[in-house]
């Protein structure tokens, strides 16, 4: 049954979960927001204990509205996605999509913030913030700074995605019926911002509005190689600039030659930081 709350809803968040209950607690529990213009959509993908309203509500304040989409099997990051959205899409009047992942913290002014610029930009479709990076093992954090504007990220799409997936929120009117692309795998995310960037406006706030948990045994890290490729066919299908499209090519192609343990020596060496200095500094992701 869909929560019968004022419409039209100012957010929807959509974050989805497998086999990591404690981290979507600890992400839903960061949420700050008026909950009656606020619904929190979960998407159980097929977790190997189901999730339930009971389990949610026991854990968290009760003001927080959630719904809870339940996948009986795991069906991966895309289509659980797309499912969430679709959910939304035929259950909801919403101005806002925001996305959050299990693990991953709202500063408490992140939606507030994403919100009023967007209601100051109409011309800003989506929307991205400056975050942090955190492995919650070893307490070492980075920090995660992008181009502001839309000419600067669209050169730099070339090069990663200047996107953070946590830190999104886009306009739903501009962009309804938005959905992740499923050819791109591991780099669905990457995919779809490229999609919004070819044909809208947007933006990233200077703000560390979010603190994003580093998994070592997660999607991006398991599947390197495959998400990769996928960035590969990104930038060619929607790379204009011949030149940028060489750069970018070349960079991949290093990436993919490197192996992965020595990426991640070397980002040890020089980017360690404790979270007590990790405000002082700054680094681009390989």
């Amino acid at each position: 049954m869909v929560n019968e709350l004022s419409s039209p809803l100012d957010i929807c968040v959509l974050i989805p979960c497998h086999n990591n209950f404690e981290g979507l607690i600890d992400s839903i529990n960061s949420i700050v927001y008026d909950h009656q213009r606020l619904m929190v959509v979960v998407v159980d993908d097929g977790s190997a204990t189901a999730i339930t309203r009971t389990r949610l509500y026991t854990s968290i304040p009760a003001a927080v509205n959630i719904q809870l989409v339940r996948l009986r099997q795991n069906q991966g990051i895309t289509k659980a996605l797309n499912a969430g959205l679709d959910f939304i899409y035929a259950n909801y009047a919403v101005q806002f999509i925001a996305r959050l992942d299990c693990g991953d913290i709202c500063r408490p002014d992140r939606f507030h913030q994403q919100i009023a610029f967007l209601n100051t930009h109409p011309n800003i479709d989506l929307l991205g913030s400056w975050c942090y990076f955190r492995n919650p093992v070893t307490g070492t954090a980075y920090e995660y700074r992008t181009p502001t504007d839309h000419e600067e990220i669209e050169r730099s799409m070339y090069f990663r995605n200047v996107f953070v997936h946590p830190t999104v929120m886009w306009r739903v009117a501009a962009l309804q019926p938005l959905r992740y692309p499923v050819k791109y795998p591991h780099a669905e995310d990457y995919g779809l911002f490229y999609d919004i960037i070819s044909k809208k406006r947007t933006a990233i706030i200077s703000e560390f509005l979010v603190t994003c948990e580093v998994n070592q045994t997660g999607i991006s890290f398991l599947n390197r190689s495959e998400q990769l490729r996928s960035r590969l066919r990104v930038i060619k299908d929607y790379g204009r600039n011949k030149l940028l499209l060489a750069a970018g090519v070349l960079k991949l192609a290093f990436l993919m030659a490197l192996p992965y343990r020595l990426v991640k020596e070397v980002k040890h060496r020089v980017y360690k930081h404790t979270p007590e200095t990790m405000k002082k500094e700054k680094m681009t992701l390989l």
